[in-house]
């Protein structure tokens, strides 16, 4: 017997200390209040970077004044503008994804909701690559390492989406699940890199173009780290059902 995801697990009855079966229902109201304090985590960590991808918006929309540090904007805004835009959707909808209370009781705004994210997501990704690849490197900034990290990250969160849609075409809902959220860790990078540029500089001091680099690939590396301790423990009831069901068949 397959068990796709552990909101689609079979109600298999546990027993406490006393031998009396215990369904698993009575753990829901926990899980979903778990799962909202999750959701206000999530919407926390990505406010300041996409408050600060408002204000570029906004600078942009002023037309201040073109210095070294804003030309590449001004010069080809396209990226940027569609990079802020759907973070803004990927952030801040994406959060809502992991509210399984709502999302088991409304499966179709859990799939019109992720057709969008799948979009904005690979938009994000993408034009972030983009960005990368072709806006100049501004003096001071060009640390070939974080460039690489860009690359890296970039790249991953396009394949961790693209095999996540690929997957739930195959019906595989628990692999799509676990890259949906690797795609999401990586997309919540920038208010993970705000906290580590924060704490290196309160610990050492103002970084170095090297330090900087790794600070910002720590924040990533952050997210998937528990991006990946997450979806472990999403897997484990699933599984765990799912041979009790055939050790009982």
């Amino acid at each position: 017997m397959n068990v796709y995801d552990k909101d689609q697990a079979p109600n298999v009855s546990e027993h406490n200390e006393l031998g009396k079966p215990t369904s698993q229902k009575t753990k829901a109201p926990a899980k979903e209040v778990s799962a909202k304090w999750l959701v206000a985590a999530l919407l926390l960590l990505s406010t300041p970077p996409l408050a600060a991808g408002v204000f570029r918006l906004i600078v942009l929309a002023s037309g201040t004044e073109i210095t070294l540090a804003n030309e590449r904007f001004f010069a080809v805004n396209l990226p940027i503008v569609l990079h802020i835009l759907c973070s803004i959707v990927y952030a801040i909808l994406g959060a809502f994804q992991f509210a399984t209370g709502f999302r088991r009781r409304r499966p179709g705004w859990h799939r019109a909701a992720g057709l969008l994210l799948i979009l904005c997501g690979l938009v994000v990704g993408i034009s972030g690559l983009w960005m990368t690849l072709f806006y100049p490197r501004v003096d001071g900034t060009g640390e070939l390492l974080l460039y690489v990290f860009r690359l890296l990250f970039g790249s991953a969160m396009v394949v961790s989406i693209l095999l996540g849609f690929a997957a739930i075409l195959r019906g595989k809902v628990v692999q799509h699940g676990a890259w949906m959220i690797r795609g999401y860790a990586i997309g919540l990078g920038a208010g993970t890199q705000m906290l580590t540029l924060m704490a290196g500089e309160i610990i050492a001091g103002p970084p170095s173009e090297l330090s900087e680099a790794l600070l910002m690939g720590a924040g990533w590396a952050i997210n998937l780290v528990v991006a990946e301790w997450a979806i472990r423990k999403r897997m484990a009831p699933a599984h765990t059902a799912s041979a009790d069901v055939s050790h009982r068949s």
